[in-house]
């Protein structure tokens, strides 16, 4: 019996782009590998995937995901270690949280065989895409949208399954200025804030831009009722650290389940790290600054890993964090990242081979 990823139509692109990349100065989620998988959904099911060349895409005007927003997307990467080896970090972590953002949207979940087979087919078809300086990788960007038309306000009847692969460097470089926002709110309960999907973020450029003309980086989202607590950061989880403890926020209708964040706490756990996952009111976090107990805030998330804050502002102040050595973060960072590139033990069974 032939299995799904034996049945998955490949057609190679006739002449590489490879050679035009400067591998060593590589944006993040801007240069494309040669191919990318396709899976259209129609009559009620997704038909087999397939692999072509990288390309635009046709859709007719009247599809649904011009009109309605719906769209999700996961993000991932792949790894090469020393021996050349591939390795995701993960994998089943993200075809289930797509599968939980599609359920919210009204979208057809993504059999879990058609996520993988596909990813790894293609993944291999593209390994020389691979970057191996020292903190790159190769960004994986999974999505679905609405390609059924129509204007009327309901789901689509037809959709489209994507991955696309992007070789890319780190995400940031150093540490960010962010801003804690007291107007505007990311997500509200009952609503999306929990799925990945598209609209979420599009969303948050608005006051992010509003915050980098105030000259900070980012913005420090807090909950839609009183904006008394913090939720996260920008599009990534966020972390404190008072005295010796490493405060994050719970998952909720609002927070997304970050895979980073799951691991984060894992190892924390590990490492002897006291953690506690409750509520954050910025008035602590502010107390904490001043009264010198406020250590560390990082953000979390794949692209990333984590991003270490050095400033924060609240009502037109501004609050340094100290400059610490042997943080929480770079601890942290390590682990994770010795466990994705194979460089050390994965005592969690997290790492997954191509």
């Amino acid at each position: 019996m032939e299995t799904i990823s034996q049945k998955i139509p490949v057609e190679k692109i006739k002449s590489s782009k490879i050679d035009q990349v400067d591998f060593d100065n590589l944006a993040f989620g801007s240069i494309f590998t040669d191919h990318m998988l396709v899976c259209n959904y129609k009559n009620g099911t997704w038909e087999t995937p397939k692999i072509i060349p990288y390309q635009a895409i046709s859709l007719e005007p009247s599809a649904k995901i011009f009109h309605y927003g719906q769209s999700i997307f996961e993000g991932m990467k792949a790894y090469k270690d020393a021996d050349e080896k591939i390795w995701l970090f993960r994998p089943l972590d993200n075809h289930r949280r797509l599968n939980i953002s599609a359920e919210r949207m009204a979208i057809p979940g993504i059999p879990e065989e058609y996520f993988m087979e596909g990813l790894k087919t293609l993944i291999k078809l593209d390994e020389k895409w691979i970057p191996k300086t020292d903190g790159s990788a190769l960004y994986i960007r999974p999505f679905i949208f609405a390609s059924g038309q129509g204007f009327h306000a309901s789901p689509a009847d037809e959709y489209k399954f994507l991955i696309c692969l992007a070789p890319s460097g780190s995400y940031f470089s150093g540490k960010v200025k962010v801003l804690i926002e007291e107007k505007y709110s990311r997500s509200a309960d009952g609503g999306t804030g929990f799925a990945k999907a598209g609209g979420n973020y599009a969303g948050q450029f608005f006051p992010t831009q509003l915050a980098i003309k105030k000259g900070y980086q980012q913005v420090i989202w807090t909950d839609d009722h009183n904006h008394e607590f913090i939720e996260e950061a920008g599009a990534m989880n966020i972390f404190v650290r008072i005295k010796d403890t490493l405060i994050t926020a719970p998952i909720s209708d609002r927070i997304l389940d970050g895979i980073t964040r799951k691991s984060i706490l894992q190892i924390a756990e590990d490492e002897g790290i006291a953690t506690e996952v409750r509520k954050i009111s910025v008035g602590e976090v502010v107390e904490a600054a001043k009264d010198g107990s406020l250590k560390e805030m990082f953000g979390a998330g794949t692209a990333a890993v984590i991003s270490p804050i050095a400033t924060f502002g609240y009502r037109e102040v501004d609050y340094d964090l100290p400059e610490l050595e042997n943080t929480y973060a770079s601890r942290l960072k390590k682990r994770i990242i010795d466990i994705q590139y194979n460089r050390a033990k994965d005592p969690f069974g997290w790492r997954h081979g191509v």
